[in-house]
């Protein structure tokens, strides 16, 4: 095809060339870099590598949460917690999910059952209807999954967070926490924590890490105190 930008016209010599030949001829205001900018951009997000995974996503502090796990644990219903504590849905059930550079991955959800979620025994919802537009936001870049699970009694699961977990996704690596589930545990404020302890360690600075300094700080000067 061939554009023409600037707000120029295409010649008449030009469009029956292009009639003759049958490729397309198309018109814009914007500038020649603005059109390219767009243009790249555009087939990048299209011709890029894609996949869908079963899971839900949203917008948590600013940071794109995938939460996984068996169907039935109770990801629809987590969702929309988060969302009425203020969060924006960005897919339920199906993620759509393109790797649009070499280390981001971008989800959203299937255009069909955009803004819908399913709530078992409710049945289907409009988030964007009952919550409002801020409820809802079409894309995100995937930073953080959350993989819910039920809690195996006598399995050994993280408590300091020294060893970080990845899960890979169109050959991304992503940061990823095993969540275990079980009554009376608020998953819904446990997954806001994740999302701000990911910006915190994204800006350099991580607690577990902090607290085995200490720790080590500490049985340095017990160690010197006993050999003195």
């Amino acid at each position: 095809c061939i554009i023409m930008t600037g707000g120029n016209k295409a010649p008449a010599a030009l469009i029956e060339i292009a009639n003759l030949r049958d490729f397309p001829v198309f018109e814009t205001d914007w500038l020649t870099y603005m059109t390219i900018q767009n243009v790249v951009g555009y087939l990048s997000r299209k011709l890029a590598p894609d996949t869908s995974m079963h899971g839900v996503m949203l917008n948590i502090y600013g940071k794109g949460v995938l939460i996984t796990g068996q169907s039935g644990i109770g990801k629809s219903e987590l969702a929309l917690e988060l969302i009425r504590r203020g969060h924006q849905l960005v897919a339920d059930d199906v993620v759509d999910i393109c790797k649009v550079s070499d280390d981001r991955l971008v989800g959203e959800c299937p255009e069909m059952v955009r803004h819908f979620m399913e709530i078992r025994g409710i049945g289907i919802i409009d988030i964007r209807t009952m919550y409002g537009v801020s409820a809802v936001a079409r894309s995100r870049s995937i930073d953080l999954v959350m993989n819910m699970e039920q809690w195996v009694q006598g399995k050994a699961y993280d408590r300091l967070g020294l060893h970080e977990e990845h899960t890979t996704i169109l050959g991304v690596k992503v940061p990823s926490q095993t969540l275990p589930v079980r009554p009376g545990r608020n998953i819904a404020i446990i997954i806001e924590v994740a999302a701000r302890n990911l910006s915190l360690k994204r800006m350099g600075y991580s607690a577990a890490k902090e607290l085995d300094k200490r720790m080590q700080e500490m049985i340095r000067k017990r160690s010197g105190q006993d050999e003195e």
